[in-house]
């Protein structure tokens, strides 16, 4: 992988959190592909994770967890308001998802962006020997490796976007983009979810930064930067494996008994997200139920929605529309005990999850734009029985990977939403089975393993 090289991993968080047990505090390791993919990574290297806590102590010191060093990079209150509320997530993750939402541009939070990118870059250069390789994680971070490469020539450095990267038109808008642009061009690596996003890169840097080269290489000042797509994905074999138990069969039993075991299951699984597209697919099942193409006694909606960011109003606005809109439509197609959208607001056990990805006759993926969308892949790797049918946005990273096996829809036409969920619930069986061996081929061929390797891979390169 990296040979002798010494691993560091930068990101916004540890892969790790605080739980209280027996009246003591543990740190676990959190779930997720990410931390999932390159704790094996850290392992191997010898490698340290570089991150904020997720608690407003200022007196973490270093600790190991699970035979890797995790450093904890202090953030205050001001700063979580203008770096990661603030500039990463009010002016990016807007900016960065097609202007789903207006963004936001102020110098303050600029300031605060600047000013903590600045201390990981610092934490990063003081703790990396030399040659180390250090690989910066996604959006909030995307100032590290300039400032890495202006302290730290000798080192090798990484850097992967988890979220779109936009075409010119939209990153135009944001006063810093050349700004943006050199801190990525700190980098020997650049990775993207899709070769779209890796065009876009490829065509600003040589716009705004004078860069010059073909695609996936890029001089600039007296330096080779090359970049790439990387899709990255899930643990296949911890969901297929799940998926395989008799407890999970006892699971989805359970579940099909109390949404009625006559009844098809239409599933949506998302963090309560504006660019997750949730009320598209509500309006078209609204619309389905209202024109009698399906009914309340034979087909049921499930959505499970993560609370996310309800600090910030936008996340908090979204809350509230998705949940007038269930209200709405359980005022007005519901019966007595058999509601027509079943909503779960909280995080769910992966043990759950998986049964309800097996219980799905159908899986909803509609988002306005995501960069990868993991659930898709999720809900694969989750079907040995391979049954059930993906619908699936085209403005996702998934879909380029998974075009020919799931049914691809724009979730801004909520007419072809509608008709395209209704084919999905109309599917034969060998035509199930046909599109779910292709996607779950696919999935388990290019793990979140693959991904990991193939970057840190390349990075040695």
């Amino acid at each position: 992988m990296l040979s002798s090289r010494k691993l560091f991993v930068v990101a916004n968080r540890l892969p790790v959190s605080r739980v209280r047990r027996g009246g003591e505090f543990h740190w676990v390791t959190s779930p997720g592909g990410l931390v999932s993919a390159l704790v094996p990574a850290l392992r191997e290297n010898r490698g340290t994770w570089i991150g904020w806590s997720g608690e407003g102590k200022s007196t973490l010191k270093p600790f190991k967890h699970e035979g890797i060093e995790n450093v904890p990079v202090e953030l205050n209150k001001a700063e979580l308001e203008g770096y990661y509320e603030g500039f990463s997530n009010a002016t990016l993750w807007p900016l960065y998802h097609d202007c789903v939402r207006p963004p936001e541009y102020r110098r303050s939070w600029w300031s605060t962006y600047v000013e903590v990118n600045q201390r990981f870059a610092e934490v990063a250069s003081k703790l990396a020997p030399d040659g180390a390789a250090v690989w910066v994680q996604d959006y909030h971070l995307q100032l590290v490796p300039g400032m890495l490469r202006a302290r730290r020539p000798d080192l090798r450095i990484g850097f992967f976007l988890h979220i779109p990267f936009p075409p010119q038109e939209l990153f135009a808008q944001l006063p810093w983009r050349s700004e943006i642009l050199k801190g990525l061009m700190g980098a020997d690596l650049i990775g993207f979810q899709t070769r779209v996003g890796a065009q876009n890169f490829g065509q600003l840097a040589r716009r705004y930064l004078g860069a010059r080269g073909r695609y996936g290489v890029l001089s600039f000042e007296g330096r080779e930067v090359r970049y790439a797509d990387f899709p990255i994905s899930i643990d296949f074999r911890r969901f297929d494996d799940i998926a395989r138990t008799p407890d999970n069969a006892k699971r989805i039993r359970s579940v099909r008994k109390r949404l009625g075991e006559e009844r098809r299951i239409l599933l949506g699984i998302d963090r309560l997200d504006y660019t997750k597209g949730i009320d598209s697919r509500l309006k078209a099942f609204r619309d389905l139920l209202a024109t009698g193409a399906v009914d309340v006694e034979r087909t049921v909606l499930v959505q499970t929605a993560v609370p996310s960011r309800e600090r910030m109003k936008s996340y908090r606005d979204e809350r509230d529309r998705v949940e007038r809109l269930i209200g709405e439509i359980n005022g007005e197609h519901s019966l007595l005990g058999q509601s027509a959208v079943q909503y779960l607001r909280r995080n769910l056990p992966v043990e759950e999850l998986v049964a309800l990805y097996g219980a799905a006759d159908v899986m909803l993926v509609t988002p306005l734009r995501d960069g990868m969308n993991l659930v898709a892949k999720e809900y694969a790797a989750s079907r040995p029985d391979e049954r059930g049918a993906l619908v699936l946005s085209e403005f996702t990273g998934a879909a380029h990977e998974l075009y020919n096996a799931a049914l691809i829809i724009n979730p801004y036409d909520v007419d072809g939403l509608a008709a395209a969920m209704l084919a999905a619930l109309e599917l034969e069986e060998d035509e199930q089975r046909r599109r779910m061996v292709r996607m779950r081929r696919v999935v388990s061929g290019h793990d979140v393993y693959f991904w990991a390797n193939s970057f840190l891979e390349a990075l040695a390169a």
